[in-house]
């Protein structure tokens, strides 16, 4: 009987890891369709697998939630971008400034775990990350000067380009000449 007994919890148990593993093989196939999804400019698709995904996302390696957030976050942008602003009196919310919301968040998050466990985002993937943390910290801190340059008191190239005449406009007219004698 006890032999019975030890093979049952034995059995048991290995259930029980098999379970786990293949839970965090499903957890990484719902990772890799939803990049997919996101790849192939589906990005509703992307955005409903990565709700669902969301609260097993310690679930993932370091690297995978950087590339989760990361996902997520460009989601998110990419979807604010194709969104129209609502212009709708009586509170309606805009879904622009919602996606673009969650988009500084999860590009914040991907921006920290890369941080502190470097190798889940590619060269490109950090490019394009940093990018799109330019244009949405815009929407906290406003302007296009950054904190640097205004502390500095110095301008970018394309204020002084501005500055310049604008080669459309008419020329100046030529100064008058004197009438003959």
């Amino acid at each position: 009987m006890r032999r019975f007994s030890s093979l049952v919890s034995t059995a048991s148990a290995l259930a029980l890891l098999g379970s786990v593993l293949l839970g965090c093989a499903t957890y990484r196939q719902d990772l890799e369709r939803a990049q997919k999804h996101y790849e192939e400019n589906q990005y509703e698709k992307a955005l409903a697998l990565f709700r669902v995904l969301e609260p097993d996302i310690d679930s993932l390696s370091d690297a995978e939630q950087a590339k989760y957030a990361y996902l997520r976050g460009m989601t998110d942008y990419r979807l604010a971008g194709l969104s129209l602003a609502a212009n709708v009196p009586g509170g309606v919310a805009d879904p622009k400034r919602g996606y673009r919301d969650n988009a500084r968040h999860w590009l914040a998050v991907a921006a920290a775990i890369e941080k502190n466990t470097p190798g889940g985002l590619t060269g490109d993937e950090k490019k394009r990350l940093e990018d799109a943390m330019s244009d949405l910290n815009k929407d906290v801190y406003g302007g296009v000067e950054s904190v640097d340059d205004k502390a500095e008191g110095t301008k970018k190239p394309e204020d002084a380009a501005e500055k310049k005449e604008d080669p459309s406009a008419a020329p100046a007219a030529p100064a008058p000449t004197p009438a003959p004698k």
